[in-house]
Parts: structure tokens; C-alpha cells; sequence
């Protein structure tokens, strides 16, 4: 398995985690339900990873359960903007090196302002992208939060 720059940014960090690949076909563009199916895990625990816009125009990072939909407007408040909006596919993967289905919130190109679902810390430990279709990372909420400093907030819903 190639090392992703997620990977490699836990190995550098000395943090604990695990590395699960999975068979990504079959996902219809829901690449977060179709990692949760794959590992068998709760859509409540793997967390996808979403760029939004600011108002303000800078790019931000914002983390929800796969089985969640992204409260804009709570992510907004987060940031101190009037608006939110979902960064467009392409200005996602040229700021973060990842391709849409596989962005990671750890090893981004530069480090963007995030926020993580308060729902994460009802865990012990959570899956994220690793950097590629197909392949996750399962880590320690607090290990996430620390790693990519994501504020903690109510941001999903449903």
C-alpha cells in the first residue's frame, strides 16, 4: 500500500492509527457510505471530509459523520462569517492535493481552518479518509482534533 501524505503526516506525528483499505467501487458518488459499508462500521463514526467557502473567501475544512448532512450556516458561525458555502471541486483538490472522494483532513497541502461534528467525541475512534478512494484511516477523535486543530461543534445534521 503507497503512503499517502495523511499517512505520512501520522507517521511523523508519532501518532497511533491504522490504515484500512477497501474495494471503493460501486459508491455512486457517496464515497462516505460506501467506506462505512466496507468496514462495516456505523455511518456515525466514519467521518467525511468537506471544504466549504467562506464569505470571506477563504477555504475551511469541515468534518460530519457520512450518515449527516453539513449545517452551512452552523459552519459559518464557527468561523465568525455570514456565509458558508461548499468549495467547488476543483479549488478543493488544487488547495488540499487530493482528488474529491479521497480528501483527507490530515497531510493537506497547507493547513486550513476546520472543524469537526461535536458527535466525534462519542467515539473512541473514528475513520477519515486517508488521502485516496478507498482507503481509511481509523484514529482517536482527540488524535484528529489535535493533528488538523479542528474546533469541536454541533455542524451536522440529520
Amino acid at each position: 500500500m503507497s503512503r499517502t501524505p495523511a499517512i505520512t503526516a501520522l507517521a511523523r506525528e508519532g501518532i497511533a492509527h491504522r490504515v484500512i483499505s477497501f474495494e471503493a467501487e460501486g459508491h455512486a458518488g457517496d464515497y462516505g457510505r460506501a467506506a462505512a459499508a466496507a468496514l462495516d462500521q456505523s455511518p456515525a463514526q466514519v467521518f467525511k471530509t468537506l471544504m466549504v467557502e467562506l464569505d470571506d473567501g477563504r477555504l475551511a475544512v469541515a468534518m460530519v459523520p457520512v450518515e449527516g448532512r453539513l449545517d452551512l450556516k452552523a459552519v459559518a458561525r464557527v468561523f465568525s462569517v455570514r456565509k458558508a458555502k461548499m468549495a467547488e471541486p476543483r479549488k478543493a483538490e488544487r488547495a488540499t492535493g487530493y482528488v474529491v472522494g479521497g480528501i483527507s483532513p490530515l497531510g493537506q497541502k497547507r493547513r486550513l481552518p476546520s472543524v469537526i461534528d461535536a458527535s466525534a467525541l462519542d467515539f473512541d475512534e473514528l475513520y477519515v479518509s486517508a488521502g485516496r478512494r478507498g482507503l481509511e484511516v481509523a484514529l482517536s477523535p482527540d488524535d484528529l482534533i489535535a493533528t488538523t486543530a479542528a474546533k469541536v461543534a454541533t455542524i451536522a445534521t440529520g
